[in-house]
């Protein structure tokens, strides 16, 4: 990969990161609003930017399975093929995108993704999404974290 192919990557990274944390604000102003009006719809914009949220990741790791592994998964656990891909170091390619724990908490967007995906909006599980929200908080430093010490492996890359 060129200097310029990989500064081209890591510039589209980073821009997808900031997409990810408009999201994150997205989703907290809607669960407020969901907590003091109960009103349905903001249960669904939740649904749909928390759907938004794990979208945007997957994005990004099919960027690098695409652009640095140069293997995309496929077939019907492509999804779960490409999550599990982000967590391994592949040898003299690149570190591990994400940490073990890290591919553990995206696991449960990962499943709530495909609900939103294939259920009716009234099926949705206040608890659930609540749970996801309130982890998001704590979890989208670790997230955008892991994703950035990636950054720093490119960048060392385009340094020689």
């Amino acid at each position: 990969m060129t200097e310029k192919a990989f500064l081209t990557l890591i510039s589209r990274i980073d821009d997808d990161l900031e997409e990810l944390i408009l999201l994150k604000n997205k989703i907290d102003r809607a669960w407020e609003k969901y907590n003091m009006e109960s009103e349905e719809f903001y249960l669904d914009s939740v649904a749909l930017n928390l759907h938004g949220f794990y979208s945007g990741l997957e994005k990004i790791f099919l960027l690098i399975a695409r652009e640095i592994d140069e293997s995309v998964p496929e077939g019907g656990s492509w999804h779960q093929e490409l999550l599990e891909q982000m967590a391994i170091k592949i040898k003299k390619i690149r570190p591990s995108i994400i940490d073990k724990n890290t591919k553990k908490i995206l696991d449960e967007y990962r499943g709530f993704r495909h609900i939103v995906r294939n259920v009716y909006s009234y099926n949705y599980s206040a608890k659930k999404i609540k749970v996801l929200v309130e982890d998001l908080d704590e979890n989208i430093d670790k997230i955008i974290g892991d994703i950035k010490r990636f950054l720093e492996f490119l960048e060392e890359e385009t340094s020689y």
